[in-house]
């Protein structure tokens, strides 16, 4: 059927009323904003980090050496913020308002100069640190590949529904903790099936046949989840937020119904628990499954040559993400290929890129309604 199939090309319109242009004193206001509002989040995780931050990712991290990125993000935001002044006539100064504003409440709150010390261990926290780290991370890395390799030249950084994602992206990391919560106690019910003579044997192994082992078994489980989410009808509406976004970049992967999120993270964990790899093994991994995360939903123009034939890439799980016809239910895959090949779900007409994202039924334009659609759903198919 794919064989038959006329593909096009994607069709991305600019919007000059949108697009970031260098001298208009946009880019400084929204960049003003986001150092404003990332040294407030930031203050005041120092302020109540028992509250406010990871004990996981704490270990990771100097709290002292990033007050000193914190002290010059603010003042960046200040600078920032006032250039939107001087540029084009001040037409963007409610966003340099906006920067400074929110940059002076973090120095009445403390600022940099928040003494760091002894923190308090709490269960249940937010991950405001996790937050900001990954936003700063993300932006960094993923948002440089799209300006500088992009598929879509046109396609802009707040494309339609952009801040439909940055929530889905702020709740996934402030959830953290919970999520670890829940993914350790749903492991612990698998407890009978764990082999200590396996572990051993497993944590005998060279650090890279580890990271092989447990990258196939953590893929042959989302797999298998994934497609179960695709094709079973009741599990379909929840994953179908997933595929609502229409333009695919580092932030689209973010979008995901909570149930889904909890539910992913809980499931590939049994796999880990189980092959008890050594903790470096088990890092390197978190760190690979993170990074691809987002980079198979970038706006980059990527072949990765014979990689491609082995990890997912963008350009592979793009097709994923498509709404034509023989691409729907398929690519299941998070981290290789090896298992849509096996299951005869693989599709990847290499010589092309999908021209259409999304569901084929339209869901609701926003956050609340997303995450009630599933129910809403099964009421309707309740009532025929």
């Amino acid at each position: 059927m794919s064989q038959d199939y006329q593909y096009t090309e994607r069709a991305t319109e600019k919007d000059p009323e949108k697009e970031f242009r260098f001298g208009e004193g946009r880019i400084s206001g929204i960049a003003s904003i986001t150092l404003g509002a990332l040294s407030l989040l930031a203050v005041l995780a120092y302020r109540y980090p028992s509250y406010l931050t990871t004990t996981e990712l704490r270990q990771v991290y100097d709290a002292e050496i990033l007050q000193i990125a914190l002290k010059y993000g603010m003042y960046f935001s200040l600078l920032l913020g006032f250039l939107t002044f001087v540029l084009n006539k001040a037409l963007n100064k409610k966003l340099g308002i906006a920067g400074i504003s929110l940059t002076l409440l973090a120095f009445l709150l403390g600022g940099y100069s928040i003494p760091v010390g002894p923190v308090e261990p709490r269960t249940l926290s937010l991950g405001v640190d996790w937050l900001i780290l990954a936003f700063l991370g993300s932006v960094f890395i993923f948002l440089t590949l799209e300006k500088l390799f992009p598929r879509y030249k046109d396609q802009l950084i707040m494309r339609p529904e952009w801040d439909i994602d940055l929530f889905y992206f702020c709740f996934n990391h402030l959830a953290i903790s919970a999520i670890l919560i829940f993914a350790n106690y749903h492991v612990t019910h698998f407890n009978w099936a764990i082999s200590d003579s396996l572990q051993e044997m497993i944590r005998a192994l060279p650090t890279l046949l580890q990271l092989v082992i447990i990258i196939l078994c953590a893929d042959f489980v989302l797999y298998w989840e994934h497609r179960a989410y695709h094709e079973i009808n009741w599990l379909w509406p929840i994953h179908a937020v997933h595929h609502s976004v229409q333009n695919l970049d580092w932030l689209a992967g973010s979008r995901g119904h909570f149930i889904q999120v909890f539910s992913e993270r809980a499931m590939v964990m049994v796999p880990l628990y189980l092959l008890g790899v050594e903790q470096q093994t088990l890092n390197i991994y978190v760190v690979f499954a993170a990074l691809q995360a987002v980079l198979i939903h970038c706006n980059v123009n990527f072949s990765f040559g014979p990689l491609r034939y082995i990890f997912v890439t963008p350009q592979f799980h793009h097709w994923h993400h498509s709404s034509e016809k023989p691409a729907i239910d398929t690519n299941y895959s998070a981290h290789t290929v090896v298992f849509d090949w096996l299951f005869s779900t693989y599709h990847f007409p290499k010589a092309h890129w999908p021209a259409e994202f999304g569901t084929t039924k339209p869901l609701p334009g926003s956050v609340w309604g997303q995450l009630l659609y599933p129910l809403t759903v099964h009421l309707k198919k309740k009532q025929q």
